[in-house]
C-alpha cells in the first residue's frame, strides 16, 4: 500500500466515525425530546374505545393550540377500553362536560387529542376524569366501508338493469 492509499483509507474511516457520532447524537436528542418530563400541567384521565396512532408525548389541543401532552396509555382489563392520562396547562380550566376526541393532523399525519369545551359550571379537577370521549377513526375501516358501499351499489344497479326489459322489445306486441 502506498502512503496516499493509507491516508485516503484513514480519511474515509474518520468520516465514517464522524457520521456515526452525529447519528448517535441525533438519536439521543430525539429520545430526550420525545420523552419530556412534566410540562407543568395537571393530570387528567379519559377512556377511549380506540386510540390508534396516539402515543405518549402526543399533543393535547384546545382550539388548535397545544395545551398539554399525553403522559400515559394503558388498557383497562375489565372494560377493555384504552385509558389515557394527559396533562393540561395550569391556566386551562375545562368544564366537566367537555369532550376529548382523538383526531389527526392530516390524512397521514400524527394523532392528537382535541378538546371541545362544554358548558357545565363545575370544572375538571387535577386527576379528574373526562367522560365525554370519542376514539380515533381508522383510515382502513373508512376505506373498507367506502369500497363495500360502492361495490354494493354497483351490484344493485346491475341487478336492477338486468331485471328491466330492454326498451323497444317486441314482447308486448301481438
Amino acid at each position: 500500500m502506498t502512503a496516499v492509499t493509507v491516508r485516503h483509507d484513514r480519511l474515509e474511516l474518520l468520516a465514517g466515525f464522524a457520521v456515526l457520532v452525529c447519528l448517535a447524537g441525533l438519536l439521543v436528542a430525539a429520545m430526550v425530546g420525545h420523552h419530556q418530563g412534566n410540562d407543568g400541567g395537571y393530570p387528567v384521565h379519559a377512556s377511549f374505545s380506540q386510540i390508534d396512532g396516539l402515543n405518549v408525548g402526543s399533543d393535547v389541543r384546545l382550539a388548535g393550540i397545544t395545551v398539554g401532552h399525553v403522559t400515559g396509555t394503558t388498557v383497562d382489563p375489565k372494560t377493555f377500553q384504552a385509558q389515557v392520562t394527559f396533562t393540561l396547562a395550569p391556566d386551562v380550566k375545562l368544564p366537566t362536560d367537555s369532550a376529548a376526541i382523538v383526531t389527526s393532523d392530516s390524512l397521514l399525519g400524527g394523532k392528537y387529542i382535541a378538546l371541545s369545551p362544554g358548558g357545565a359550571d363545575s370544572l375538571v379537577k387535577p386527576g379528574g376524569v373526562m367522560t365525554e370521549t370519542q376514539g380515533s377513526i381508522s383510515l382502513e375501516q373508512l376505506l373498507s366501508k367506502f369500497i363495500f358501499s360502492v361495490t354494493d351499489s354497483l351490484q344493485k344497479s346491475q341487478k336492477a338493469a338486468a331485471s328491466k326489459p330492454a326498451a323497444g322489445s317486441l314482447s308486448d306486441e301481438p
